[in-house]
């Protein structure tokens, strides 16, 4: 007999026919004999849909109420589902996260578990249960609800897998495992049968919507095997542990990330310990910081620009803004439309010249390149939003489809 924990996203528990081909997946997983733990998102677009019912009451509620709202439709989920395997005859609970024992942190929005009480959780599995877990949330030392983010509900199973040392936890999608590309605008994209989890960390951190990068994070750390497949074909997915395969791909895909804004500091004195005191602010307000590029200086000046989350350009520019004259800075600028587009491999360790065939590929299609960034298995290049598309398609091309 064998643990697994299984995560339906909220495509696949969109409506009573997916719900109910949810609950024939489930229920044939404890039918061979298994214990089953299933994590539920929000039916299809109910997020989005709660987000705008909030902004008809106010523009701008607090973040606790936002969590008490967005909380709810993993219950809806939760219940539905428990509901159909019912209707099956299978003995089945469903729970709330802090009935699952999540205990986080209280960045409402944001939360970061904790620690995962799992004694409830073993109660119902001795009773034979198949348990329905709400992915997504938990509760805080002050026992209100949180929530942990977009895609918080992959960190969920990944947590609920780890702590009760589960033999396997299967994240469902409406793509049947990782591709090269996003099959949906690549259609020569190849589906992987393996990747490691450096690889899939730096692809989900990239823009690629398979995993939440905090979940592949905790899988790393944990050393859960993931696997990543379709609750619609029901075919072989894309197995994501730590690989040590002897010769390994150069490339294992391509991402997009639109979600990006460009910030440049203009004027900036060239002086020791500016820099710090601009990202060290910038870090105390929780914005994280991406694709960095100084220049060499010119005038006793010089110039520095980042990335950022969209989302976040505002608050930084306005956090900034209340900062250049003590900086002694000429001016800020910013650019929301452009896009990150980016290579992952561990094979690009031992091979020299990926970077050049990279930018030959962007070259090849007249694809201007604004910011560049460097790791052992990722290149990232800044470029034109309009060019994006264009951009992956042609590094594509060179890396796969001349296979």
């Amino acid at each position: 007999m064998a643990l697994i924990v299984q995560k339906f996203g909220g495509s696949s528990v969109r409506d009573a026919e997916r719900l109910n081909n949810v609950a024939d997946i489930v229920t044939s997983t404890y039918k061979e004999g298994n214990d089953v733990i299933v994590v539920v998102s929000a039916q299809g677009d109910t997020t989005d849909d709660f987000i705008e019912k909030a902004a008809e009451i106010n523009e701008k509620p607090s973040k606790r109420e936002m969590d008490m709202l967005l909380s709810a439709g993993e219950q809806i989920s939760a219940a539905l589902l428990a509901m159909a395997i019912e209707r099956l005859g299978f003995p089945v609970v469903s729970l709330l996260g802090w009935q699952a024992g999540f205990d986080t942190s209280s960045d409402y929005g944001n939360a970061r578990i904790k620690k995962v009480d799992t004694s409830r959780l073993k109660k119902e599995l001795d009773k034979h249960r198949i348990v329905v877990v709400t992915g997504f949330q938990g509760v805080n030392r002050y026992g209100d609800m949180t929530t942990l983010g977009r895609g918080g509900s992959d960190t969920s199973a990944v947590a609920i897998a780890a702590t009760m040392h589960a033999d396997l936890c299967q994240i469902y999608t409406d793509v049947d495992g990782v591709y090269t590309a996003d099959p949906r605008k690549i259609p020569a994209a190849i589906k992987l049968d393996v990747i490691s989890y450096d690889e899939m960390l730096e692809l989900a951190t990239l823009g690629a919507q398979v995993l939440h990068n905090r979940s592949v994070e905790m899988a790393k750390k944990y050393n859960i095997e993931l696997e990543v497949l379709s609750s619609l074909t029901r075919r072989k997915g894309t197995i994501v542990r730590e690989d040590n395969k002897m010769e390994k791909m150069l490339i294992s895909g391509v991402a997009k990330d639109d979600n990006i804004a460009r910030i440049s500091i203009i004027g900036v004195p060239d002086k020791p310990g500016l820099a710090f005191k601009i990202f060290s602010k910038l870090s105390s307000k929780g914005i994280n910081v991406d694709i960095i590029l100084q220049s060499i200086g010119r005038n006793g000046t010089k110039d520095i620009s980042f990335t950022v989350e969209k989302n976040k350009m505002e608050e930084t520019l306005k956090l900034l803004s209340s900062y250049t004259e003590t900086l002694g800075a000429s001016s800020i600028v910013s650019d929301d439309n452009v896009s990150k587009v980016s290579i992952v491999g561990a094979g690009m360790e031992s091979h020299p010249g990926v970077a050049a065939e990279m930018f030959e590929a962007l070259f090849t299609r007249n694809v201007n390149i604004q910011m560049i960034s460097t790791s052992e298995i990722k290149i990232s290049v800044l470029i034109n939003k309009a060019d994006s598309e264009r951009a992956v398609e042609a590094i594509h091309e060179k890396f796969f489809e001349t296979l």
